[in-house]
C-alpha cells in the first residue's frame, strides 16, 4: 500500500539551520511536502559540521537527525541576485520558513510583507530566540538558554543537587513543532482565503509555556514547584523512581486503582491500611517515609522481577539507558526504527516518524548532501543551464 502523503503538492521554501527549523519542516517532509531547504552556499546548514560522527567531510550524521525526506539549495539571500531566485521561487511556494536570528528575517526578505506581491497567499514562518521586532531579536539563543531561564533547570535534579539541564534539547524540538502546527493552521487557512500571513514561534515563549501546570499554580496561588527526591511527581505519589536490585525503574501509583494494585501485587497490603498512606493527601504528607519503605522492597529483587508483576497493569517501566532504549525490541514491534540509503552509507539507521497514517509509519529517506538539488529547483522554476551556470559563477547558488 502506497503511504498517504497528505502535504503531497505543497512547498515550503526554508532557511533553516542547526535543530528547532529543521526538526518542524522534517514533519511537514515527512508528509509529503517538498521541504527545499536555503542554504548559504560556503558551508551551509551550520549542523552539517557537527561532530563527533561524519558520513564525509563536512557531512555530519547529526544533520540526518532533522533533515530527512528534503532537498537542499544553496542561495546567497543576502544579495540582490539571491533574493529574485528567492521571489522566483517564492511565487509557486506555500510556505517561507526560517530559524535565524529574530532580526534577520525582515533584513533578508522573508517576511510576508517582502513577499505578499509575489505571493499573496504565501505563509512566512519564524523561528527566533527571542522573537522578532523586540529589544532581544539582536541577541543570539539556544535551547540550553532557554531551559535555565524559563525555570527548567531549577526544576530538573535532586534536592540538594545543581540545576540541571534536560539531557535533550527539548525546547528545540517543541519549538520547532510548534512552528509546524502554527504554520499548517495558516497555510490551511490561506488556501481558503488566498491570503497568507506571518507565524511566529520563539524558543523562551516556547519553553514558558511548556511549564504549564506548575506556572497556573505560581501565578493563581504563589506556590512555587521545586525539586523532589527521585524525580518525583510534585503532587502525586508514589510516582518516582525506585532503585531495584540490578537497576532503576519509575513507578507511578498516581490514581487510587494505581496504589491498590501496586500494594496487592508486591505483597504488602498493609500499606493500603497504614493511616500514614490511607489517602493521597496522606501519602503526599508522608511522601519520604513511603519512599523509604518502598525502596527497601524493590530493593531486594530485580527490575525484571517487579515488571512481571506490575506491567500492564500500573504504569511502570525500566529506566534504561540509551542504548538499551534504541535497542528494545519493542521499537522493532512498534516500527520506530528504520533504515534509509545514503550516498556514504548504504544502510543509514534513522529513527521513524511517530505520527502514522492509516496504521502506516511515514516513509524517510536521507537527508541531502549540500546543494544536491540546486540544479533541479532552479531548472523547475525556469531556470535554464546558462542561466545556472551563471549563477554558480558568481557564488549566488
Amino acid at each position: 500500500m502506497t503511504a498517504k502523503q497528505p502535504l503531497k503538492g505543497f512547498r515550503v521554501l526554508s532557511a533553516e539551520q542547526y535543530g528547532a527549523g529543521p526538526y518542524g519542516t522534517m514533519f511537514l517532509a515527512q508528509m509529503g511536502a517538498d521541504v527545499i531547504k536555503i542554504e548559504p552556499p560556503k558551508g551551509g546548514d551550520t549542523a552539517r559540521h557537527v561532530g563527533p560522527h561524519w558520513l564525509r567531510e563536512q557531512e555530519s550524521l547529526y544533520f540526518q537527525s532533522f533533515n530527512l525526506n528534503k532537498r537542499s539549495l544553496t542561495l546567497d539571500l543576502r544579495t540582490d541576485e539571491g533574493q529574485e531566485v528567492l521571489h522566483t521561487l517564492a511565487k509557486d511556494a506555500h510556505v517561507v520558513a526560517n530559524n535565524l536570528r529574530g532580526d534577520v528575517p525582515d533584513k533578508v526578505g522573508l517576511n510576508y510583507d517582502a513577499l505578499k506581491t509575489v505571493n499573496p497567499a504565501i505563509v512566512c514562518a519564524h523561528i527566533s530566540a527571542y522573537g522578532r521586532g523586540n529589544e532581544r531579536s539582536k541577541w543570539p539563543g539556544y535551547d540550553y538558554l532557554m531551559q535555565a531561564e524559563a525555570g527548567f533547570c531549577a526544576l530538573t535534579g535532586e534536592p540538594d543537587g545543581p540545576p540541571v539541564r534536560f539531557g535533550l534539547s527539548m525546547v528545540d524540538f517543541m519549538t520547532g513543532t510548534m512552528a509546524a502546527v502554527g504554520l499548517l493552521a495558516a497555510l490551511l487557512d490561506a488556501q481558503r482565503s488566498g491570503e497568507g500571513c506571518d507565524v511566529d514561534v520563539d524558543l523562551l515563549s516556547a519553553a514558558v509555556h511548556q511549564t504549564s501546570y506548575p506556572a497556573l499554580w505560581y501565578m493563581n496561588e504563589e506556590d512555587v514547584t521545586g525539586r523532589a527526591p527521585y524525580g518525583a511527581h510534585p503532587s502525586a505519589t508514589p510516582s518516582q523512581m525506585f532503585k531495584a536490585a540490578d537497576g532503576w525503574m519509575f513507578v507511578m501509583a498516581q490514581l487510587p486503582k494505581f496504589w491498590t494494585i501496586l500494594c496487592e501485587r508486591i505483597g504488602h497490603e498493609e500499606l493500603m491500611t497504614d493511616q500514614r498512606f490511607d489517602t493521597p493527601a496522606n501519602r503526599l504528607t508522608n511522601r519520604s517515609a513511603l519512599s523509604d519503605i518502598l525502596s527497601d522492597i524493590f530493593a531486594a529483587h530485580p527490575v525484571a522481577h517487579w515488571l512481571e508483576l506490575l506491567q500492564g497493569l500500573m504504569p511502570i517501566a525500566p529506566v534504561y539507558s540509551l542504548d538499551q532504549a534504541l535497542d528494545s525490541p519493542w521499537l522493532k514491534t512498534i516500527g520506530m526504527r528504520d533504515t534509509v540509503s545514503h550516498p556514504d552509507r548504504a544502510d543509514m539507521n534513522v529513527l521513524s516518524s511517530p505520527i502514522k497514517l492509516n496504521g502506516e509509519r511515514l516513509p524517510n529517506r536521507a537527508g541531502p548532501l549540500l546543494g544536491a538539488d540546486s540544479d533541479a529547483v532552479l531548472a523547475e522554476a525556469g531556470y535554464d543551464s546558462g542561466a545556472i551556470a551563471d549563477l554558480r559563477a558568481k557564488g549566488i547558488v
